[in-house]
C-alpha cells in the first residue's frame, strides 16, 4: 500500500520514500531566480529543450481532447466539505453534458471535479506541477501530465478549454481566475465562459472589482460582465453548453428536394 503523503513529483518523475530530494527547489524556482553563478549563460540554453518538450507532451497528450472545461478551486478543501461536493457534482454534471473536466490534479476541488467526472464515465484531465509541497496527481485522474514549468501547464489549461469554473479558493485560483480575464479582456483567446461558483464566496471581490477599480476608471463595465455568480451548478453548466452550441453549431438539417 502505497503511502501518498510520500510521494512527490519531479516533473513527469515520481519519487518515493527514500528517493525524495528533500528541500530541493523547483525547476521554475531555478530558472527564474537570477542569483547564483553566472553558469546559466551555458545551461539555460539547454532549459530551452525541457520547456520544448513539456510544450510536445501537453500538445501530444490533449490535442484529439475534444470540448473540455477547466475546474478550478482550493487544493486545501476537505473531503467532507460543501465546495467538494459542489466540485463533485460539477464534474460528474460536465461529463454527462459531454465535456473533458480538466483540472491542476491536485487534492481538495480539484479531485472532487476529477472524481464527479471519472465515475460517470467523463473523461477526467489532470495537468499538475513541480511543487515541494504537493504528492502528485489525484487518484481520480485518468489522463494526466505533471509541469515543471507554471507557463507551459497555463498554455495547456487555456488552449483545450472552452469555459472556466473557479470555485472558492486561495492564491493559486485567484492566478488562473484573472489570466483567464485577461486573456479575454486583451482578445488574446477567443472569449469564453468564466462562471463563479459560490456566491457568498466571491461577492466580496466583485464588490471590490466594481466599487474601488471601476470606480477609479481601472477597469470597464464590460469587464465585470466577462463573469457569472452563481451557486448553480446546474447553470454553470447550462452555460458552458450555450457556449459550445454557439461556437460550434450544429450543422442545419437538408432539405427534402
Amino acid at each position: 500500500m502505497t503511502d501518498r503523503a510520500t510521494d512527490h513529483m519531479k516533473g513527469p518523475i515520481l519519487q518515493r520514500r527514500g528517493q525524495v530530494d528533500e528541500g530541493g527547489s523547483t525547476t521554475d524556482q531555478r530558472l527564474l531566480d537570477s542569483r547564483g553563478p553566472t553558469d546559466w549563460v551555458h545551461t539555460d540554453p539547454w532549459r530551452v529543450l525541457r520547456i520544448q518538450a513539456e510544450f510536445v507532451e501537453g500538445f501530444g497528450a490533449l490535442a484529439e481532447l475534444g470540448p473540455a472545461i477547466a475546474v478550478f478551486g482550493s487544493a486545501r478543501t476537505p473531503a467532507d466539505h460543501p465546495h467538494y461536493a459542489v466540485a463533485e457534482e460539477a464534474g460528474r454534471k460536465l461529463a454527462q453534458a459531454g465535456f473533458a473536466v480538466i483540472t491542476g490534479g491536485g487534492p481538495g476541488t480539484m479531485e472532487g471535479a476529477n472524481k464527479g467526472a471519472s465515475e460517470v464515465g467523463g473523461v477526467s484531465v489532470g495537468l499538475g506541477i513541480e511543487l515541494p509541497f504537493e504528492s502528485g496527481l489525484n487518484q481520480w485522474v485518468d489522463r494526466g501530465i505533471n509541469f515543471r514549468y507554471f507557463f507551459a501547464r497555463k498554455t495547456m489549461f487555456v488552449k483545450y478549454s472552452q469555459g472556466f469554473i473557479v470555485l472558492p479558493g486561495g492564491l493559486g485560483t485567484l492566478d488562473e481566475l484573472f489570466e483567464a480575464l485577461t486573456l479575454v479582456q486583451t482578445r488574446k483567446v477567443t472569449s469564453f465562459p468564466i462562471v463563479l461558483i459560490g456566491t457568498s464566496y466571491w461577492e466580496g471581490l466583485l464588490g471590490w472589482l466594481r466599487d474601488t477599480a471601476l470606480a477609479d476608471g481601472k477597469i470597464n463595465a464590460d469587464d465585470l460582465d466577462m463573469m457569472v455568480l452563481t451557486d448553480d451548478v446546474d447553470e454553470a453548466v447550462a452555460l458552458m453548453v450555450a457556449a459550445r452550441e454557439h461556437r460550434f453549431p450544429s450543422p442545419a438539417p437538408e432539405r427534402p428536394e
